[in-house]
């Protein structure tokens, strides 16, 4: 939480949607002061075209991200955005609560998925949570995740155990937590530790499995959990 006297974040946006309109009230909810961060948006795109050009030019913080456009998908956006600038963190705003598209969000890159009903406080709220580096799942959809992991349609060739073995046993208590889906703060309540120290055995962990993001990390604790739990 920001203190009183304390400014909060500016977190710069580019807003991605085929429609003008919806980009317009997703501009109204959020653009402006809020207690949690100050929220700009940088610049808007209605095509997998104009976001990765967009994207280039102005360089945001955070992504909202589609994924119906008219000339292609929003995986594809999300991957020629990330290549381009690969700081960018990407939520996935849309009205598809669809295994598959979660499952290739994930794969793509994306750092989040929210369906596009969300309240505007959980909205603004995920947008922070996701600048500050967490990862942001919609209600009912971390269990859906992590049923497609089970299935082995995660994205990933990698032997499951690889790596787990290299864990310390607080490292290991850290990544169950992330495969359960909860978030940095969440975890270091649980553990007893800051987010910082939270953090830094994320950093470990990622080194020692050979994985970039969480969801990745989840999903190879996932699949090797009959045996390694």
């Amino acid at each position: 939480m920001v203190s009183a006297d304390t400014h909060p974040p500016r977190i710069r946006l580019l807003l991605v949607d085929d429609s003008a309109l919806v980009r317009r009230g997703v501009r109204a909810v959020l653009e402006g002061r809020h207690p949690q961060a100050e929220l700009i948006v940088a610049g808007e795109a209605g095509t997998v075209a104009e976001a990765a050009a967009v994207s280039a030019a102005t360089k945001p913080d955070v992504v909202l991200l589609d994924i119906r456009l008219p000339d292609g998908d929003g995986f594809e956006a999300c991957r020629a955005i990330l290549k381009d600038h690969p700081s960018a963190r990407i939520l996935m705003l849309t009205s598809f609560a669809n295994d598959d598209f979660v499952h290739r969000a994930i794969v793509a890159g994306a750092h989040g998925y929210l369906m596009k009903e969300v309240e505007p406080e959980r909205l603004i709220a995920s947008i922070v949570s996701l600048h500050q580096g967490e990862s942001i799942l919609g209600t009912g959809l971390v269990e859906r995740v992590l049923d497609l992991v089970r299935a082995g349609r995660t994205g990933t060739t990698r032997e499951p155990g690889a790596g787990l073995s290299l864990l310390s046993s607080q490292e290991r208590r850290v990544l169950a937590l992330v495969a359960e889906g909860r978030t940095n703060k969440e975890i270091g309540a649980q553990l007893g530790l800051s987010d910082n120290t939270v953090k830094n055995y994320l950093v470990n962990v990622f080194d020692k499995l050979k994985v970039k993001r969480r969801s990745q990390a989840a999903a190879l604790w996932v699949q090797a959990a009959p045996k390694d739990r």
